[in-house]
Parts: C-alpha cells; sequence; structure tokens
C-alpha cells in the first residue's frame, strides 16, 4: 500500500488513532488527525504527532476544508457519526485502523474476538508462542494498537490481534491466518440494533480467509460454513477437539495439563487456554513448552483479581466485567457468598436472566453509575439492593456489610463510560480503596 504523498485524515485521537497517524507519518503521507474531544491527554498527543509533522485538529468547528484522497476510523468512532458522514458525502474512500495495520503487516497475524475473553487469550497465545522460539508480540484492543506492532512487523514471527466486533465492521482485505471466536452473548447492544447484527460483525472475521488458512471456534457456536480449516473447543462437554475433561486440558483426547495447576480457573479460562493450546499447535510448539508457558501465566489485572483479603473477606476487582455474561461467569466462580457492587453505562442489555444465579450467589448488591435505576427496578425483588453515591461510597458500604467469610466482588456487567475514563481506571480506583481501608 504506498500512501507517499497521499493526503489523508485519521478519525480519533485515541491510541489507535495516534498509531495509525505515526505509521501513515512514517511511510510520507500528509496526515489531519480530528478529534471532536479536547482534554489533557488529546492535548498531549496532538503536540506529539504536531512535532512529526501532522496536523491536528481538535473540535470541530476549527475543522480547515481539505480534499482528502483517504480517511482512517478509529475503533471508537461510530460510522454513522457526522463527520464520518461527510467524508463519505464527499467519496473519500474509508479504512479502519485494522485494516490498515494488516495492509502494512509483513508476518502472519492471529486474530481473536468473542464477547468475553479475547484479552487473556491473545496474551496466552503470544505467550505461548514466545515460549517456543517464536518472535510474537500481542497487540490491538488490549495494546499497543495492531497500527505499532505492523510498523515493526518486518522482525516477528507472528502478531496475535485482538479483535472487537467495531473494529471488524470496516475490514475490506483483512484476512488472518489464524481466526479465533470464542464466544458470543449480549454486549453493545447501545451499538447494535440487535443480536443478529452484532454476531453477523464478529462473524465478518472469517470473511477474507482462504482454504490453506484455521478457524479456532467454540463449538458452542452456531456457524456459517467456513472456508478455513475448522478446529473446535468446548469446556462444557461437547464434542470438540479441545476439550475440559475432569478438570483436565485435553487436546485430540489426549490429556495435556490439569487446570488446577494454572493460574487461571473456571471453565470459561479453560475455552481461552483451550484456544491458546490450539494456536500452539499449530505454530508447532512443543508440548512441554506449552503447558510451562500456561502454567507461567499470570492474569491480567481487572479480570477477577483478588485485590486482598481483610477480615475474613475477600475483595475481588472484574472491572473488566462489562457485560451480563462476563457477570454471570465472575459469580460462577465464586465459592462464597457475594456482595457484589454493579452498574455503570447502558448497553441496552436486558439483565433479568441473572435473577436465579443472583438469588443463589449474592446478599446484597451495591449499584452504581447510569444503570442504577434499571438494575434496582429488576433486582429488588430477588436481592437487597442498595443505592451507592460513587464508587467510593460502594466499597464504603460494601466494608459495613461484609462478615468473615464472605467476597466482595466488582464485576460492573455495564462499561465504565458514565463514570471513568475506562474499565482500567473504575479497577484501579477499586484496588486503592480497598487498600486504604483499615
Amino acid at each position: 500500500m504506498n500512501v507517499t504523498g497521499k493526503q489523508i485524515v485519521v478519525l480519533g485521537l485515541g491510541e489507535s488513532g495516534r498509531a495509525a497517524a505515526e505509521l501513515l507519518l512514517d511511510r510520507g503521507a500528509h496526515v489531519v488527525i480530528r478529534d471532536s474531544q479536547l482534554n489533557e491527554r488529546v492535548q498531549r498527543l496532538a503536540e506529539k504527532l504536531g512535532a512529526r509533522g501532522g496536523r491536528v485538529e481538535l473540535q470541530e468547528h476549527s475543522f480547515t476544508p481539505c480534499r482528502f484522497d483517504l480517511g482512517i476510523l478509529s475503533p471508537g468512532i461510530d460510522p454513522s457519526r457526522p463527520l464520518v458522514a461527510q467524508l463519505r458525502a464527499e467519496n473519500v474512500p474509508l479504512l479502519g485502523e485494522l485494516e490498515l495495520a494488516f495492509r502494512f503487516c509483513e508476518c502472519p497475524v492471529i486474530a481473536i474476538t468473542g464477547t468475553n475473553g479475547k484479552s487473556t487469550t491473545t496474551e496466552l497465545a503470544a505467550a505461548l508462542l514466545t515460549a517456543g522460539g517464536k518472535r510474537a508480540a500481542a497487540c490491538g484492543n488490549l495494546g499497543p494498537p495492531f497500527s505499532d506492532i505492523a510498523a515493526r512487523s518486518a522482525d516477528l514471527d507472528v502478531a496475535a490481534v485482538e479483535v472487537s466486533s467495531f473494529q471488524l465492521e470496516t475490514i475490506q482485505t483483512f484476512a488472518p491466518r489464524v481466526a479465533v471466536h470464542l464466544n458470543l452473548t449480549p454486549d453493545h447492544l447501545d451499538r447494535y440494533p440487535d443480536m443478529a447484527a452484532y454476531a453477523a460483525a464478529k462473524l465478518r472475521i472469517f470473511e477474507n480467509q482462504a482454504p490453506s488458512d484455521f478457524a479456532i471456534v467454540n463449538a458452542a457456536l452456531d456457524l456459517p460454513p467456513l472456508t478455513a480449516r475448522k478446529i473446535t473447543f468446548s469446556a462444557f462437554g461437547l464434542p470438540a477437539d479441545y476439550t475440559l475433561d475432569n478438570g483436565w486440558l485435553v487436546a485430540h483426547g489426549q490429556p495435556v495439563l490439569e487446570q488446577a495447576r494454572t493460574r487461571l480457573a473456571g471453565p470459561h479460562n479453560a475455552e481461552n487456554q483451550l484456544a491458546a493450546l490450539a494456536i500452539a499447535d499449530l505454530f508447532n510448539v512443543d508440548r512441554f513448552t506449552a503447558i510451562e508457558a500456561l502454567c507461567a501465566y499470570r492474569p491480567l489485572p481487572h479480570r477477577c483479581e483478588l485485590v486482598r483479603e481483610l477480615d475474613g473477606v475477600r475483595y475481588i476487582n472484574d472491572s473488566k466485567g462489562t457485560n451480563i455474561d462476563a457477570l454471570e461467569k465472575a459469580l460462577l466462580a465464586q465459592t462464597r457468598p457475594v456482595i457484589l457492587i454493579a452498574g455503570g453505562k447502558d448497553k441496552g442489555i436486558d439483565f433479568s436472566p441473572l435473577k436465579p444465579l443472583l438469588a443463589e450467589k449474592v446478599s446484597h448488591a451495591l449499584l452504581i453509575g447510569e444503570m442504577q435505576s434499571e438494575l434496582v427496578r429488576i433486582w429488588g425483588q430477588t436481592i437487597p439492593c442498595h443505592r451507592a453515591l460513587d464508587l467510593e461510597d460502594a466499597v464504603r458500604q460494601a466494608r459495613r456489610l461484609a462478615q468473615p467469610g464472605t467476597t466482595v466482588l466488582l464485576s460492573p456487567g455495564c462499561s465504565s463510560y458514565d463514570m471513568f475514563k475506562n474499565f482500567e481506571q473504575r479497577g484501579d480506583l477499586f484496588r486503592q480503596l480497598v487498600h486504604d481501608l483499615t
């Protein structure tokens, strides 16, 4: 892809937009970066890109008229926004950051999608491949952006890329050597009109694969015929190539590793491990090395992370639990009575199916954010629900309610954008608040 001398606009100055702009600048493009936000972080990035020759325009009233050869959409930019519609009206070709990075990537790509478990599986895959002597990098939604890795991909053997449905909406030629689809449960229904549209976006990960490529898929998924060679996994008793059997990770009928030897628990994590093991097998990582890497892997923060135990009460940070499926899995993993902290931005998800599990697992729910009143309405007849002013108030109330032998679980089931910059900031604050308890 030759962009030398081309006039290119990048929409969105998050990390992906920044990485895309730098990739294009390094290849001789004239780059304009536009963002309607104006805050300290964006201004710092604007100064950095300006020093490299990019022109940064913040807030729509400051956008200067220009004829562009190409537009790049960051993952967080909804294609229905007016600034995108304007480019379409001017017949400017548009690419997503994922598509752009793929066109410059010089190594094979493993793409991993699904509602939950993407980051863990991407990290696991990169860890197993690295242990097996491959020059591998994990990137995408979990960071660094794919464009950063594409810029140095000539020195890599493989890139493991976490891919969201938002990114898949705008692909054209994106064709991973290995495509992984972990699971599908309700999420992002504030962006998609229904589950069918959300599922269709996820399925695009297989769209451009060739018969020589591989599709690693959850056996529970109802998929159309795939062009790539299919490999299946399941931790819930379905027939598959990779399975969980009596606590053991099993590959093609052969026991590989007892999951209890690893730092990941629960069948949902077993499916992440099985998908990563299938990837390692495809890239000829020997079994002993793969086992060692699975045992050595430490979970990413904000995913059922034990923060501390105080006076017999465990405090667990699952801030990454941003949908109903993640919340359900976090509750199923608990063996003690739970005081649940939940709530956040409304994503159009129905939380009523959780009521039987809440009745079984949760003694009190402390509710925060935009969804607070709705969750009180849905859950209030099933479990005691308490409103909290903010996360600090929720932790304070949880401390009063908690008895020895219980667990305080932050698993919001909602995104964080009504109160926080991202789920990491929410989880970091929870961790700090818990460590400050005396």
